[in-house]
């Protein structure tokens, strides 16, 4: 069974191109074409394609915004972003609005091709200029799961103090600094931590493995 393909381009010759490349292969069959976000979306809502061709780009709806509506509508839909731009200002709204890759224009011929069959096959596919947005994005997510990557290594270390009920007398005695450094301290992990008392924090701990 044929992959049934949405083309959305803003520019005439460059989506003519595509038709007139993607037209060659005997895996697709192309359904149809848009010039901007809303004319794709309204043309998936009337037929149902398995991959969307997305410029980034374009008047009325860009392909962030349409790509954020399509997959709202029937996240089974995939949708390859194919875009002029490799830096991180289009790669990651792109990636936020649930791309299911990134290809770049300047892209050879067969790479597109593979890449419209993995995207459909349900595989991420990204072109390599794209990767450093990726690797962005991911120490981001990681910091993000990991919440002890925000506190200094003494407030970690006052804070697994506190996880041990220890009173700030004790935590000052215990790490060789002053009470007034450890209310210090104590105020910045509850602020970091976005907790309202030190019982929280402790819970914190012990819950994400910070004891």
């Amino acid at each position: 069974m044929k992959i049934k393909l949405l083309l959305v381009e803003d520019h005439h010759i460059v989506r003519r191109g595509l038709v007139f490349f993607l037209k060659t292969r005997e895996e697709f069959e192309i359904i149809g074409e848009a010039e901007n976000g809303e004319e794709a979306l309204c043309f998936v809502q009337k037929e149902k394609p398995n991959v969307v061709l997305m410029d980034v780009s374009m008047p009325k709806m860009d392909g962030i915004e349409a790509t954020k509506r399509i997959k709202e509508y029937d996240e089974t839909i995939k949708i390859l972003m194919l875009s002029s731009f490799s830096e991180q200002d289009y790669v990651l709204p792109a990636l936020e609005a649930g791309v299911d890759g990134y290809q770049l224009k300047e892209v050879q011929p067969e790479q597109l091709v593979a890449s419209i069959i993995a995207v459909h096959q349900g595989n991420a596919n990204f072109h390599p200029k794209v990767t450093p947005a990726l690797l962005g994005r991911l120490a981001v997510k990681k910091e993000k799961e990991n919440p002890f990557s925000m506190l200094t290594k003494r407030e970690q270390e006052v804070l697994r103090e506190i996880a041990k009920g220890r009173s700030n007398k004790e935590i000052a005695a215990e790490l060789h600094i002053t009470e007034q450094t450890v209310k210090t301290h104590v105020s910045n992990v509850l602020a970091k931590l976005e907790v309202d008392d030190r019982t929280q924090a402790a819970l914190y701990a012990v819950k994400h493995g910070g004891n």
